[in-house]
């Protein structure tokens, strides 16, 4: 029996979170949003304009369980834990392997491996759907592009080329997304990637979707008792998830990317889910928001095979398998990280 531990998004405004015997109850003006245990989910996120009271940030704390508060953009604000946990050896090793530059080249390179054969597998399912020869063809061109980059990366010698590999099979992946987004054309686009700020729709969505699957990746990083900052592909940077933003790489074409399109075209999300702020930038409203993270939820729950382990398991709980894979690599039970691949 498989359990997918569970997060607790709490996404509208004004709600105060606090305890209530073995319950967590949400109340906004003096109304009772609901009530439930606290065995039931492993961590919150608080999105917005939500309190937590004290009691219950100690309590979490103590029982592993964490608290992460995103400002109304998604945008990571801070984050509350209990002492730090976990095999000291282990940390001991990921640090280690830090100041070597021959194993960071090769944790490196197969994260980035994994992004971009998934990215690949992608494009030429989108190929093989599509109805529109002009479309296929650009699909086509596009993985054949990955397939070269693939190539390329097998020879990278040093962890600045393998960056700019990413980077590449990155742009080359977006610019052919457009070709996805089969409904809303008008309201929908996305001719590049913009991030601080995004500066379109499209860039928003997939922005709020990264900054959930970080959190999912940094709990999944601390549940085995790795530390989510010292990561090898994502330089290193004082309170930046580096291990978390590495080992996500390879899901972000699988469940942001794909999750996005879909929201688009069945239209379940729409213009009137967004604003756009001065200066040209453009978030998720409170209704969008909570939109997108039911259905984020929801779809993490879909059940996926996982090559390595021979076996389906719910899309959510691929983060934590990852990061167990990543320690047995780091403790030297297996030889090399194996990226979660999409076939």
């Amino acid at each position: 029996m498989k359990k997918l531990l569970n997060t607790l998004f709490v996404t509208t405004p004004g709600t105060y979170l606090h305890l209530d015997h073995e319950t967590v109850k949400l109340e906004k003006d003096g109304s009772v949003l609901a009530q439930l245990p606290i065995i039931h989910f492993a961590s919150v996120v608080c999105i917005g304009e939500v309190m937590v009271s004290p009691a219950a940030m100690m309590r979490f704390s103590s029982e592993g369980r964490t608290i992460t508060f995103l400002d109304r953009n998604g945008r990571f604000a801070a984050r509350v834990e209990g002492p730090v946990s976990g095999n000291i050896l282990l940390r001991k090793a990921q640090f280690d392997t830090l100041s070597k530059p021959e194993a960071c080249l090769e944790i490196a390179r197969g994260i980035v491996t994994g992004k971009i054969v998934n990215c690949r597998n992608i494009l030429l399912r989108a190929a093989r759907e599509s109805p529109e020869s002009t479309d296929v063809e650009s699909f086509q061109i596009a993985a054949t592009a990955l397939k070269e980059n693939l190539g390329t990366l097998r020879n990278a010698s040093d962890l600045d080329m393998i960056r700019g590999i990413e980077g590449g099979a990155a742009r080359t992946h977006f610019s052919v997304f457009d070709r996805m987004i089969k409904a809303n054309e008008n309201d929908f686009f996305l001719t590049e990637r913009s991030r601080r700020p995004p500066r379109d729709r499209m860039n928003a969505l997939l922005s709020f979707l990264y900054t959930l699957l970080v959190h999912d990746y940094v709990s999944a990083a601390e549940g085995v008792g790795l530390d989510p900052q010292a990561g090898y592909l994502h330089s290193l940077r004082p309170g930046r998830p580096a291990l978390a933003l590495d080992l996500m790489e390879e899901m972000r074409p699988l469940l942001p990317d794909r999750l996005a399109i879909s929201l688009v075209n069945l239209r379940q999300v729409t213009a009137d889910d967004f604003e756009e702020r001065q200066g040209g930038s453009v978030y998720l409203n409170d209704k969008g928001r909570k939109k997108v993270v039911i259905a984020y939820q929801k779809r993490k729950q879909d059940e996926v095979s996982h090559p390595l382990l021979k076996e389906k398991l719910p899309f959510g709980l691929v983060p934590h398998i990852q990061a167990r894979i990543f320690a047995r690599f780091l403790r030297g039970d297996i030889q090399e990280y194996v990226p979660y691949v999409m076939k």
